[in-house]
């Protein structure tokens, strides 16, 4: 009998489909080793060598796991294709008492794959190992020794990350670009004009006089308006030009994750989770991953699925390739796609349960965008036509246009693509008549405030964190309030501003851009065997060292302001309610706080009144997994409750 281990339990199931009876399957249930919760669990002294501990709810596991052991032959460690799963396997080896251990990986849950990953099993890379041993302790050092005087100089309870502190600081930053913003009054004018054969099309003004035009007043818009009405309209110039657009390259942890947020809404936490279980399935390869290389035979398979399916116009004469643009790619790994190219999801779906219509269009997203980027190109006709109007002063306008001559890859990737107006045949010097001038008053806008898309899209832009860290990363900030969502984007709360500014005060180089990315790459630089984790760890903690000692002495107390509601506190008559936020969001409590512990529950009032009972306020109320909605005030006398907000005009029903 030969016993193999993995991680978890779906994982095992999966196996155990297609391997035989001579295989014993059992799964670890993540890592079964890790740094102790009660102390730093790191000796500084003697080369930050890690204390791991076993998991204490892991005994029975590895009691279970060494058992089966002692009946096998041979032993075959199958975790993650990551430093994290060579971590569990190195732990694993650790607790058994066994001559032959091997390590397999496989970057898809397959007959194939496994059987190819048995046949060339391998020792444990310790390079990858001492990369994530090297993260780990990081990581630990930074939260517990960066968080107690966090404890001391701002306030108890708060944390510090080494990473999530500087995504907190893209979102601190943005929100305070958006703050010194002023917005900035500009005018547009179009024109509609009709041809000879009575088609109207619309065109832009872009100069006035030769130069390029900029309103930035009603008077000045309405002065061009009143020349515009009494000018006389012809064609300048057609410019037609075949354009061809090649497919996007296939999913990556960071793309996938973005394009989920983007057409689903969905959290990164989601993605990966439902990501996680596609792939222990044996429906996609493995979902943590920064490279676009895809194996010859899937490419193959979907070559064919292309061509039996669609005809060979749909088929490019060589496969494509596509190159890894991100710094420190895993480029052994391959991209995210089906496993089987030629189970697309409106075939009979092997998973059920609530959970199987979620996992199904997110593997309908991987299956699609993995069969459009070995199609053809889409080909357009792009026009541009550019009008002259002539009256007190010459005036240039532009329309643009592009109709599709051949869909080639957007006839599977249908969601990403809008026809643009389609332009009417027009010839150079060709008379237009004018049908109506429209003068629009806009405002610049200022940054827009991160989504979870722009978010990853912006550290990964950085080259900071990994394929592994984005949903972890996105998921700690607003478990530790450090930031909140508002409408799908988030917002710094005041703690997160607070905690923000005192450590890029105290610690710029610490929490710099360029130092993460640089730490980051460091950290690759381990995984591929060319540095060593303790002497870059000890590069980094020596002058962190001496400065938590400094600004342990001479910072002084940082204070966060406290949102006022402009009522005494009905317990002492003395201070102030105020708004703060703990561990569980938002609450109301006295100011004179710890003099007088008075609390209450917040209530996020709208301004309106309860469309149900017409008494109640309509409150901002969250689910436990953090989604927002609407409820009334006066719960659970009435259970009024809506994803969408009432509209102030809604009147209360009637009640029977």
């Amino acid at each position: 009998m030969n016993l193999i281990i993995v991680e978890s339990p779906t994982k095992a199931k999966t196996l155990g489909r297609f391997l035989g009876k001579d295989f014993k399957v059992e799964a670890t249930m993540g890592h079964i080793k890790d740094l102790p919760k009660s102390k730093l669990g790191v000796d500084i002294e003697n080369g930050f060598e890690p204390d791991y501990v076993r998991v204490h709810k892991k005994n029975d596991t590895v009691k279970k796991l060494q058992k089966e052991a002692k009946r096998a032959d041979t032993i075959f460690l199958a975790s993650d294709p990551d430093r994290e799963g060579e971590a569990i396997a190195k732990h694993v080896m650790e607790e058994l008492d066994h001559k032959k251990v091997v390590r397999i990986v496989f970057h898809e849950i397959t007959k194939e794959a496994v059987e190819e990953a048995m046949q060339n099993p391998r020792k444990i890379d310790n390079c990858l190992v001492d990369a994530q041993v090297a993260r780990r302790v990081l990581d630990r050092l930074v939260g517990y020794k960066l968080s107690p005087l966090l404890w001391r100089k701002v306030r108890r309870g708060l944390s510090a990350g080494r990473v999530q502190t500087v995504a907190v600081r893209l979102i601190v930053e943005r929100e305070r670009e958006r703050e010194a913003f002023k917005a900035e009054e500009y005018w547009e004018i179009k024109v509609d004009v009709k041809t000879a054969k009575g088609e109207v099309f619309s065109v832009e003004l872009k100069k006035v006089g030769g130069k390029p035009v900029k309103i930035s007043d009603k008077k000045a818009a309405d002065l061009l308006v009143r020349d515009l009405n009494k000018s006389k309209y012809k064609v300048f110039n057609v410019e037609r030009k075949e354009v061809r657009k090649r497919p996007y390259p296939p999913y990556t942890t960071s793309t996938l994750t973005q394009a989920a947020s983007n057409l689903m809404g969905w959290s990164s936490k989601k993605t990966m989770s439902i990501a996680q279980r596609l792939y222990e399935e044996g429906l996609i390869t493995y979902h943590r991953t920064d490279s676009f290389n895809l194996s010859q035979s899937a490419v193959a398979a979907g070559r064919g699925y292309i061509e039996k399916n669609f005809g060979d116009k749909y088929l490019p004469e060589k496969p494509l390739f596509y190159k890894t643009k991100s710094k420190g790619a895993q480029e052994a790994h391959e991209a995210i796609r089906p496993t089987n190219p030629s189970r697309d999801a409106v075939d009979s779906w092997p998973m059920k349960g609530s959970f199987a219509s979620d996992a199904r269009k997110l593997y309908d997203l991987i299956w699609k965008r993995f069969m459009a980027c070995q199609m053809s190109d889409a080909v357009y006709d792009q026009t541009k036509i550019d009008v002259v109007a002539t009256g007190n002063k010459e005036y240039d306008l532009r329309a643009t246009g592009q109709i599709m001559k051949f869909d080639g890859w957007r006839r599977i990737m249908e969601n990403v693509y809008e026809d643009n107006p389609r332009l009417p045949e027009v010839q150079k010097d060709d008379p237009l008549d004018l049908v109506k001038v429209n003068a629009e008053q806009k405002f610049t806008q200022p940054p827009a405030r991160y989504n979870e898309a722009s978010l990853i899209k912006t550290l990964e832009k950085l080259g900071i964190g990994r394929p592994s860290t984005y949903a972890p990363i996105i998921s700690t900030i607003q478990e530790r309030n450090y930031v909140e969502k508002e409408e799908g984007r988030f917002t710094p709360t005041i703690i997160g501003k607070t905690v923000n500014d005192f450590l890029l005060q105290n610690f710029p180089d610490v929490f710099d851009y360029s130092f993460t990315a640089d730490m980051e790459r460091e950290l690759d630089e381990i995984a591929e065997g060319e540095k060593q984790w303790k002497k870059v760890i000890g590069d980094f903690w020596n002058p962190l060292e001496g400065k938590l000692g400094n600004v342990q002495e001479k910072a002084e107390r940082v204070k966060i302001e406290t949102e006022k509601l402009g009522k005494k506190c009905p317990k002492c008559k003395e201070g102030e309610l105020v708004i703060r936020v703990g561990r569980f969001g938002k609450f109301v409590s006295c100011s004179r706080f710890p003099d007088c512990d008075y609390t209450d529950k917040y209530l996020d009032k709208t301004g309106m009144k309860c469309p149900e009972c017409g008494k109640g306020d309509v409150i901002v109320k969250k689910t436990k997994k953090g989604r927002k909605f609407f409820g009334c005030s006066r719960y659970p006398d009435c259970k009024f409750a809506s994803w969408k907000e009432p509209r102030q005009n809604t009147k209360p029903s009637s009640s029977s």
